[in-house]
């Protein structure tokens, strides 16, 4: 049976900003690769023409651990460098993560967010990127000034060399404990603190011309369920200054294996912040399976899309971040799995239903209301004559559809188990919708 969906212009929600990825931590390799290996893995993720065109990178300004050897890292890779040698600024080190950065601006990454995990070890309590104890935080009132110079002075340096640096996110998952055992770069920080390290930040950023139009963002809890309003409350209940350079909410969507209950969380939340905090626009900055063991085919590429549609539609987010582009481990997160010796890598399907996403909704788009989809999720989008819809289909059961709403010629593009984005021209009256699908339609009056 034929299902109508409808897109209802009338009812506009929120204006997206962009969808977008974290270099964490394998700009560190691959940006060592010989340039056409490195040209090649680039292209797929950054590239319009020939690849998912995404435009926000997220680059990790990292500690000094990798300079300093301190701390546990299980994972070498994981260590991040510091520009700070402690007498000067060293605008040599990261070379292989800034030459990635570099080149997936040149490919037409247009947003680039400059994002810590840790203050540099110098700054810190225990002289080190990780927490000496459980839930004790390591970085000093007394060098919460120094940590915010350090950082500026560096967005500075990036912004003067043509980096794009449009927001600075000083701190990553708050509440966890990030001692030695978390295996990263880390800090701890109670919501009081939080609300002290933005309020500096703001009041140094407001001394430099240069940074007149990079913004803050933040708090980036690592699980909305747990002190999130806290975190909230702490940079939105903040200075004026804070105020001026926070125009929105990031936080992470990781998710516990009760997919409702997570689900109930994000209904609660919007609501929480469409009475407090209204004009306020959120943003889902990290997601990616909190699972072990690698899945390249279209079981992890349909939760990836779920998870998407429900942020999207649920919390109204106006950009959403996969949380790293490439992976090397045994592990169920990256778009691309790497072969580091051989300068090789592996595309999982995951790559290709984010760009069902990533290459047809750029900023600007405006996300509307759809509707008679039934059991499959669908979001719309337009700008000017152009009108992207988002069809996933969850089930093992081909749908056929037609469209009330748009008109125009259109072409859809499929990602399921045998096609990567294919094309295909569509007769609006009756597109079909294979199972376990992502489906962009694009139409153009």
């Amino acid at each position: 049976m034929k299902q109508t969906i409808y897109i209802d212009p009338k009812q506009p929600l929120q204006t997206m900003e962009g969808f977008g990825v974290s270099g964490a931590w394998w700009a560190r390799i691959v940006g060592a690769w010989s340039p056409q290996n490195r040209a090649a893995l680039l292209k797929l993720l950054f590239s319009q023409e020939d690849g998912m065109g995404i435009g926000t990178y997220r680059y990790n300004l990292g500690g000094g651990s990798a300079e300093s050897g301190k701390g546990t890292f299980p994972n070498a890779c994981r260590r991040a460098s510091s520009f700070d040698d402690g007498n000067a600024y060293d605008w040599s080190r990261d070379a292989a993560a800034v030459r990635v950065l570099r080149e997936a601006v040149e490919l037409g990454a247009d947003d680039v967010v400059f994002f810590v995990n840790s203050p540099p070890e110098q700054f810190t309590a225990s002289g080190a990127t990780q927490c000496a104890k459980a839930f004790r935080e390591n970085l000093p009132k007394k060098n919460h000034r120094k940590f915010a110079q350090y950082v500026l002075d560096v967005t500075e340096h990036f912004l003067a060399d043509g980096i794009p640096v449009r927001t600075i996110s000083p701190v990553n998952e708050p509440f966890w404990i990030w001692t030695a055992g978390n295996g990263q770069e880390g800090c701890h920080y109670r919501p009081s603190s939080v609300r002290a390290v933005f309020s500096v930040f703001a009041e140094e950023m407001d001394k430099r011309p240069a940074l007149r139009d990079v913004m803050l963002s933040g708090a980036e809890n690592g699980d909305l369920r747990f002190f999130n309003r806290a975190y909230t409350n702490a940079v939105l209940k903040n200075t004026p200054a804070v105020a001026k350079r926070l125009d929105g909410v990031d936080t992470h969507s990781y998710r516990v294996a009760v997919p409702w209950f997570f689900k109930s969380a994000k209904r609660a939340y919007r609501k929480w912040m469409d009475k407090k905090y209204p004009t306020v626009k959120l943003r889902t900055s990290e997601w990616t399976h909190m699972e072990g063991g690698r899945d390249l085919g279209m079981d992890s590429a349909l939760e990836q899309a779920k998870i998407m549609f429900e942020d999207l539609e649920l919390l109204r987010a106006v950009s959403w971040q996969h949380w790293v582009a490439v992976s090397d481990v045994n592990y169920n997160d990256g778009l691309i799995y790497i072969d580091p010796p051989a300068e090789t890598y592996k595309v999982t399907k995951r790559l290709y239903a984010f760009g069902n996403f990533s290459k047809f909704v750029k900023a600007g788009f405006v996300c509307v209301k759809t509707g008679g989809g039934g059991n499959l999720q669908t979001l719309a989008f337009q700008k000017d004559n152009q009108t992207v819809l988002i069809v996933i289909n969850q089930t093992r059961a081909a749908k056929t559809i037609d469209i009330a709403g748009v008109n125009g010629a259109a072409k859809q593009y499929i990602t399921d188990a045998v096609r990567d984005l294919a094309e295909e021209s569509v007769n609006l009256n009756t597109i079909t919708i294979p199972p376990r699908s992502v489906n962009t339609v694009v139409f153009s009056s």
